[in-house]
């Protein structure tokens, strides 16, 4: 029965959306969009720079990480290819 009621609900916050205007619902959504921006915690320029500092270096590891792996394989194809002729 909880769940009847759930549904209508719903249905009924759905009927009262089609009535609005469109205009009505753009000031909404724009007002609970300036609501929510209000909520966030923007991290400051010290952590900005050290996130940034720490996503190059992964960057440049999983870089190293794949010319070694290509390399080896470019090798190890090198080699069979040999040893096939």
């Amino acid at each position: 029965m909880a769940n009847e009621l759930k549904t209508s609900d719903k249905a009924e916050v759905k009927e009262t959306r089609k009535k609005e205007n469109l205009w009505k619902r753009i000031v909404r959504f724009l007002k609970d969009y300036k609501g929510e921006l209000k909520k966030i915690t923007w991290p400051t320029a010290k952590q900005t720079a050290k996130n940034t500092g720490i996503v190059l270096a992964a960057m440049v590891i999983v870089g190293l990480v794949v010319v070694l792996l290509d390399t080896a394989f470019s090798q190890i194809i090198g080699l069979l290819g040999k040893i096939g002729s």
